[in-house]
């Protein structure tokens, strides 16, 4: 025993370890965390929903106005012209602002603050390699993303599913729930990426912000310009294909997030009741274009994520 008690010499933890299974759970936990417990976070998801919520609003006093109107005409001509998957492509496109406020919100700093505080030097000196560090931050950003931009869609899709099946709700499109959940799917994963990459290039997650805000306005205005172009060309002009002004219009970051909801949707959005009948509208964008701009843009962000986050080195 007093061997023991005065043996001071250097001894290595023999202990109970996490799986490497489970290392980047560690990472991303802190992420959850700090991301669920912002009140901007839930304010800017709520305010995602506006237009579900004015459209929920504009659908229960068509209903009320079924027991003043006894033929029921009124309805009947409103319901009629509802598309409902349009009306869930409007309402996640008008969602788009408060996206980018969620994504900065939650992956801003995700890695540009730890490079400011040298928080890598803990991370990556315990038993945590690079890509767990990094699909820990990614999963950190991800599910945080999915539950605030879910959150709108899940409240209008589950009043709609309570209230309108017998206004042909489900019969228009069965799919349309999976559907819904591949495009939360498909915008988190992208944002996520995305954001970590611009985060790793800075010491500062506000600087980070207003570097992917910037990007973000900068295509959005390009965006914008080809979206003028389009409406004020000739129909004849607005042939399929990538050199077409209205396949451009989605060259934007919020642009390739939008043209995948209507490719996976299956609709331009043209026949949502909000739209006036007969008006021009962006037709849907070649998929191979759309989902080839994401998965070059995931891949330069990983690229840029992995090259800037350094792995300690031990000297011995």
């Amino acid at each position: 025993m007093a061997d023991s008690v005065g043996d001071l010499s250097y001894r290595g933890y023999f202990g109970n370890t996490l799986s490497e299974r489970g290392r980047w759970l560690v990472v991303a936990k802190q992420s959850w965390k700090t991301a669920f417990k912002k009140r901007g976070f839930w304010v800017a998801s709520s305010f995602g929903a506006w237009y579900f919520i004015v459209l929920a609003a504009i659908l229960y006093f068509v209903e009320q106005s079924v027991t003043m109107d006894p033929t029921g005409n009124g309805a009947e001509r409103f319901y009629s012209q509802m598309v409902w998957k349009d009306q869930f492509l409007i309402g996640f496109t008008f969602a788009q602002l408060m996206c980018l406020v969620l994504v900065l919100i939650v992956g801003a700093g995700s890695i540009a603050n730890d490079n400011r505080t040298n928080a890598l030097l803990v991370y990556l000196s315990k038993p945590v390699s690079k890509l767990d560090y990094l699909f820990g931050k990614w999963m950190g950003v991800l599910v945080p993303l999915v539950v605030g931009l879910g959150l709108p869609l899940a409240f209008f899709y589950t009043y709609c599913l309570m209230n309108f099946r017998e206004r042909g709700f489900l019969e228009q499109d069965p799919w349309l729930g999976p559907k819904l959940i591949a495009v939360v799917l498909f915008a988190a994963a992208y944002h996520s990426t995305l954001i970590l990459g611009v985060s790793s290039l800075f010491n500062s997650g506000r600087v980070a912000g207003g570097a992917y805000a910037a990007v973000t306005f900068v295509t959005g205005f390009f965006s914008q310009l080809m979206l003028a172009v389009f409406f004020q060309s000739p129909p004849e002009s607005s042939r399929p294909g990538i050199v077409s002004s209205g396949a451009l219009h989605y060259l934007s970051v919020d642009g390739l997030v939008v043209g995948m909801s209507k490719i996976v949707l299956g609709t331009d959005g043209g026949n949502a009741f909000t739209v006036a009948r007969g008006s021009r509208q962006v037709p849907i964008p070649p998929a191979w274009m759309i989902f080839g701009l994401m998965a070059l843009a995931i891949a330069l962000a990983w690229a840029v994520a992995s090259w800037r986050v350094k792995a300690v080195e031990v000297v011995k």
